[in-house]
């Protein structure tokens, strides 16, 4: 009997402290939870770049020049001198004509023309003789002049045979056909055997120079009208005379490595339209470039010395237009509007919304949302890691493909497309 109450006394202190404790402990306060950290950011610091604004226009290649070789002289096309197209050079022989009959006409030319001198001798000879004879009246006056006079048609009838003989020595040289200037030959438009400049001078074949050669370009009247209102307001600067580069994108999107130069701009607008012609002239020594092919030129025409950019990847653009995510001076997430309408490569150029100094979230905008705190780090660009390149600070930046600034001209096709619908 006294183990069992030993043992029953046991078991009540057992339960009271297990109820004491678990008393105690639904009374203690629970442990407050730990705040997550920041998300982490990387940002980049907005700062005003120099850049060079360019349209991008579409064009046709032209030759410099454009020769049409054609038969001045009539007769049978005896040989064909050169390769179709091969490049040839001024004065090269190119076709030779049968030049019989032209050599028969020259030949015929001479001998009037020694008969005419032989003429002018026989009067001079006489004319000087009646001379001191019609001083001591031993001839009459008549007779005289006279013979002065046969002395001045014969003279006269040698100038108008040397004529001839030197237009029947014209015609025998056009029986030889030259490449009037250098460049690439055609196809032959005859053959040895046809029978050329009956009547009409007969085309042969063409040669273009091709190197350099010309580009056609076409701009809106519009855009045109806008960028000079631009540079009248100050707002873009105008490229220095003689400066202004053109880059040529060919059919199949690869750039020309070459750049070319801007010759004029026309003066008058097509009223069919609306456009404004512009020529620019590019080198061409391995003739990559033909004559008749569709190539769009980016052509510098202003500059702008306080531009901001974004990296394409920082906009966001919905229904209401573009936006950027901030980081303000408390490290809090700000949503701002902007106006990017137009792009320089993987970058927008923001006319509206933000200023220098901004701090604008490039990475990071999914996981956060406006009012949130933010850990900012510094941006570091792939590309320009991968490159070595840095942002352009000089006029020989990046063209821009647009014809102007966004207060300024519209956007031009081509823009890269932005990020949609970030996570806010």
């Amino acid at each position: 009997m006294k183990s069992e109450g030993s043992l029953f006394r046991f078991t009540r202190m057992a339960l009271a402290i297990a109820l004491l404790s678990t008393v105690a402990a639904c009374g203690k306060k629970p442990d407050a939870p730990v705040a997550p950290p920041p998300s982490e950011v990387a940002i980049i610091t907005i700062a005003p770049e120099l850049l060079s604004l360019s349209s991008e226009l579409p064009g046709r290649l032209e030759a410099t020049r454009i020769a049409e070789v054609r038969a001045r002289a009539a007769g049978i096309v005896l040989k064909r001198n050169f390769v179709e197209g091969s490049d040839v050079k001024a004065g090269e022989v190119l076709f030779r004509i049968d030049p019989a009959q032209l050599q028969a006409t020259f030949q015929s030319t001479q001998a009037t023309l020694a008969k005419a001198e032989a003429n002018l001798t026989q009067a001079t000879l006489k004319a000087e003789r009646y001379k001191p004879l019609v001083e001591a009246n031993a001839v009459s006056k008549q007779d005289y002049d006279d013979a002065v006079a046969l002395q001045k048609q014969g003279a006269a009838d040698v100038a108008g045979a040397k004529a001839s003989r030197q237009t029947a020595s014209l015609n025998l040289g056009y029986a030889t056909v030259s490449s009037p200037i250098s460049g690439r030959i055609g196809r032959a438009l005859v053959t040895e055997g046809a029978l050329v400049g009956q009547g009409e001078a007969t085309q042969l074949a063409t040669v273009q120079q091709i190197d350099p050669i010309y580009v056609n370009l076409t701009q809106s009247s519009t855009d045109l009208l806008k960028l000079q209102q631009a540079m009248k307001s100050g707002q873009l600067q105008s490229v220095g005379k003689g400066q202004a580069k053109v880059t040529l994108v060919t059919e199949d999107g690869h750039t020309y490595p070459q750049s070319g130069k801007l010759l004029f701009s026309d003066l008058t607008v097509d009223p069919t339209t609306g456009s404004v012609s512009i020529r620019a002239e590019f080198p061409n020594p391995d003739h990559s470039l033909l004559p008749g092919m569709y190539v769009r030129a980016r052509l510098e025409q202003a500059v702008n010395d306080k531009a901001i950019t974004v990296p394409q990847q920082a906009v966001t653009r919905d229904m209401t237009g573009a936006s950027v995510l901030i980081v303000d001076k408390d490290n809090k997430v700000v949503a701002r509007p902007i106006k990017a309408d137009n792009a320089q490569g993987d970058k927008w150029i923001v006319t509206e919304g933000l200023k220098t100094g901004d701090k604008v979230v490039v990475e990071g905008s999914q996981k956060i949302k406006p009012g949130a705190v933010v850990k900012a780090v510094a941006w570091n660009n792939p590309a320009a890691a991968t490159s070595g390149a840095t942002a352009p600070t000089s006029p020989t930046a990046p063209p821009v493909t647009a014809a102007a600034p966004a207060s300024a001209a519209s956007a031009t096709s081509g823009a890269p497309a932005d990020t949609t619908s970030k996570a806010k």
